[in-house]
């Protein structure tokens, strides 16, 4: 390992690793205080940043912040390291990179060339070289599409998860907050339910109870049961007509074993949804969570700071060409991001770090209720992704998740975001809705529930 050491404001300050470094530099958030780890002043904080920008990013090839031998996460982001991607970077230092993302040097085209040359230490690193105006105008540049039976991604487009989740799993509750969001234009990205009881045959009655309701209206759009992976094998085994695959992941080899799972059972359930053929305009079929701090919980964080790791989570998702990935930012509680400032910060770093990593980015704006958070602080966070590129954001009845006990996003928040910068759903979801009358030409809501109710009929 390599002593760092810099001199910053008549004072000395050493790093006695890349790992202390990166942590130091990051924006202070409640996780790494907890874990220790943070920088204990601002000037600290400051001179681990220079330190940053003054190190090549081919630093990040030479020495891994949790070992080679001990971590196949580790393993994962170095083996799959494209050095042909990487060459036009590899003589910059993580500052001068920050400097050229920012320029107009930096195109999309440029910039999505890179994705699988950069790890994710390098693009969390730069990450904590920026504001987030920074975050924000990076993060536009790096385009990602994905598909099944809707396109997400495209240009002037964002995305929405309708998260219709009941406390009892109850079908018509279920039925009826899924058509109260259609009625919205929500639902493009997936219609995602989190089970309140998460066994094989509750979800495989959800899931044919989901793909019924799709085939009836012939809507565009796949359907998901976020039950355990290793769930979702079985399932596909018995022939239930599964389309995503989820799991919740994280940046290292010990806390992916804290959720039960590993690069081999993700391998073997990407395969097994691979050969059910099931998209129709593309193949992308797995579905991902990740979240700052879901390390340091497990007690599986290795000294690293929570957003490098969150980083290294994506390198996990980007093994298997997802259709979606999405942080569920201020879910974990605010002993990891504490208040509205910080979960509004991570939103950001999390999106950006996916988006250079290839990633279809999207997020669970929320916050639990014992954060310093409200619903003002993620009105300013999703109207931000959304200026950002965000691929897709999730949305509940009332913003109020009363199963999972949190508050996120309402199906008036994506209407509203629509509406405001003039975003629209999935072209093949558009098409469905205003075929229904559910939107106008110009993607607005109609002034009648006279679609609406035709809609509701006909799910009766």
């Amino acid at each position: 390992m390599t002593l760092y050491r810099t001199t910053f404001g008549g004072e000395t300050f050493r790093f006695a690793d890349l790992r202390e470094t990166l942590a130091a530099a990051s924006p202070l958030r409640s996780g790494d205080e907890l874990a220790g780890i943070a920088a204990q002043t601002g000037t600290a904080r400051v001179a681990a940043q220079a330190v940053l920008a003054d190190l090549p990013l081919a630093t990040f090839l030479n020495e891994a912040v949790i070992p080679y031998d001990s971590d196949e996460v580790t393993r994962l982001i170095l083996d799959s390291h494209d050095a042909a991607a990487f060459a036009p970077i590899r003589s910059m230092t993580v500052g001068g990179f920050r400097d050229w993302l920012l320029s107009d040097a930096a195109t999309p085209e440029r910039v999505t060339a890179l994705a699988r040359g950069l790890t994710p230490e390098m693009v969390a690193a730069t990450s904590k070289l920026m504001r987030n105006r920074d975050l924000i105008a990076a993060a536009r540049k790096a385009p990602v599409t994905a598909a099944f039976r809707t396109t997400l991604g495209l240009p002037g487009r964002i995305g929405s998860r309708l998260q219709p989740n009941h406390p009892s799993d109850d079908m018509r509750g279920i039925a009826a907050s899924i058509l109260d969001g259609l009625s919205y234009g929500v639902g493009d990205a997936v219609i995602g339910i989190n089970p309140a009881t998460d066994n094989i045959p509750n979800a495989i009655a959800l899931i044919e109870m989901l793909d019924e309701l799709r085939q009836r209206h012939a809507i565009p759009t796949q359907s998901c049961v976020l039950t355990h992976v290793t769930n979702a094998i079985e399932i596909m085994a018995r022939g239930a007509p599964v389309d995503l695959v989820f799991q919740s992941i994280a940046g290292t080899e010990a806390a992916n074993a804290g959720f039960g799972v590993s690069l081999s059972v993700l391998d073997e359930a990407h395969d097994a949804a691979l050969g059910l053929g099931r998209g129709s305009v593309g193949q992308n079929v797995m579905y991902f969570e990740t979240g700052q701090g879901s390390a340091l919980s497990a007690e599986a964080h290795h000294g690293v700071d929570q957003q490098t790791l969150e980083a290294r989570a994506h390198a996990v998702a980007r093994r298997y060409k997802p259709l979606l990935v999405n942080t569920v930012v201020g879910f974990i509680g605010p002993e990891y991001l504490y208040d509205g400032k910080q979960i509004i910060r991570a939103g950001l770093e999390d999106h950006f770090c996916g988006k250079l990593l290839g990633l279809p980015m999207g997020a669970d704006v929320c916050h639990t209720n014992h954060a310093e958070a409200d619903q003002n602080d993620m009105d300013v966070l999703m109207t931000l992704l959304a200026h950002a590129g965000a691929t897709f954001l999730i949305a509940v009845p009332g913003a109020d998740d009363v199963m999972l006990n949190y508050q996120s996003l309402s199906f008036h928040d994506i209407a509203y975001l629509r509406n405001t910068f003039g975003l629209r759903a999935a072209p093949e979801f558009e098409a469905w809705l205003e075929a229904l009358g559910l939107i106008d030409a110009g993607g607005h809501l109609p002034d009648t529930d006279a679609p609406t109710r035709a809609l509701i009929a006909g799910a009766a």
